[in-house]
């Protein structure tokens, strides 16, 4: 029986990939002991004990990037977060820690490396964090979800993907997709979204250019994200809005076009289902969501705006002149599917168990 000590989380791009991973040595072997490493600020804190898994937590330890009392403070800190996973890695008995990013994994990788347990490390972004570039000087096991990124040791798995997702038949499941939304049989659908806390650029740039996005001849499913400011049903037939979505794969399944930020999950899911998509990449950060969508953008199966560039005017000029153009979506769909993969979740455990096998074999490391 193995004991695995799953670590990351923060945002759903953390999170996600970690409890695909889990659920699949679960259902692999239902004896095995899975513990999750955390934070209590986290999405995790949420969604892994919903999932049935132990959280264990740390302190929220981000890396200080400019001088000040928190980095004067960080290296005792850092410290005592270490301390505390060896002491969980040596009373558990934990057989190996599995990386994913966040603020829980930086600690978790020191620790692992000073008790010598085996690690691995997954980079879901095309641009890897501060916290798995660290992790991947420690072990030569580093699964990355894009091809090309820059991290040594460095393995293209993909994307580790929910069971829902992984296992969806698009076609079958469509019209059952189409009933829970109340959306029209035979007209085309533009799924909206920007992820779990949404993005206001996409939702004010869409509701402000819905007649004409509908003058098109399409139906709009927009979910706006639970934790933005609150925006107005337009109260147009054919515009479905939702808050928060909890069958995104029905969501996916009724899409003919996606229109989204290109974060890891999203870019995934949209790839490896082959649904052709216009992507708005987050202004913020280090640029990786532009990097993210590389790959479905180089197959011609996706284009990319910027934020600033994403107004009712881009809209108007781009969009509604895409949309009108039905062959070249169903080309492009043909083209994003080609850079998508379905088995992520499978070749990260395949990844795990080669580490582990390396760490009991005589010689090796």
């Amino acid at each position: 029986m193995t004991t695995y000590l799953l670590a990351g989380g923060g945002t759903a791009g953390h999170v996600n990939p970690l409890l695909a991973v889990a659920d699949r040595l679960r259902e692999r072997d239902p004896e095995s002991t899975i513990l999750v490493l955390g934070t209590r600020e986290g999405l995790e804190a949420r969604l892994v004990p919903e999932r049935g898994y132990e959280l264990v937590t740390i302190e929220r330890l981000p890396f200080p990037r400019r001088p000040g009392r928190a980095a004067l403070t960080f290296p005792g800190r850092l410290r005592a977060a270490v301390a505390e996973v060896r002491s969980i890695i040596t009373t558990r008995g934990i057989d190996v820690v599995v990386g994913f990013g966040g603020y829980a994994a930086a600690p978790a990788y020191l620790a692992a490396r000073d008790e010598s347990t085996p690690l691995v490390v997954h980079e879901a972004n095309a641009r890897p964090g501060i916290a798995n570039r660290l992790g991947a000087r420690f072990t030569r096991f580093v699964g990355v979800a894009f091809e090309g990124t820059r991290i040594p040791h460095a393995t293209w798995v993909g994307m580790p993907l929910r069971p829902e997702i992984e296992r969806l038949d698009r076609f079958a499941a469509r019209r059952e997709g189409i009933r829970l939304f109340d959306l029209i049989e035979g007209r085309p659908t533009l799924l909206v979204t920007g992820g779990s806390s949404g993005a206001q650029r996409i939702n004010e740039t869409v509701l402000a250019s819905a007649p004409s996005v509908l003058g098109a001849g399409w139906q709009v499913l927009h979910v706006t994200g639970e934790f933005r400011e609150a925006v107005d049903d337009p109260q147009l037939p054919g515009y479905r809005l939702l808050k928060y979505c909890d069958r995104m794969d029905l969501a996916l399944a009724v899409a003919d076009l996606s229109l989204s930020r290109a974060g890891t999950s999203t870019v995934a899911e949209v790839t490896a289902l082959g649904v052709p998509s216009v992507f708005v990449p987050y202004a913020a950060g280090n640029g990786e969501q532009r990097l993210n969508a590389r790959g479905a953008v180089a197959a011609g199966g996706a284009i990319v705006v910027a934020d600033a560039d994403f107004t009712p005017q881009w809209v108007a000029t781009e969009l509604v002149p895409l949309l009108r153009n039905r062959a070249l979506i169903a080309d492009m769909a043909v083209r994003i599917a080609t850079v998508g993969v379905i088995d992520g979740t499978d070749r990260m455990v395949a990844l795990i168990d080669a580490a582990v096998a390396a760490a009991s074999s005589p010689g090796r490391r």
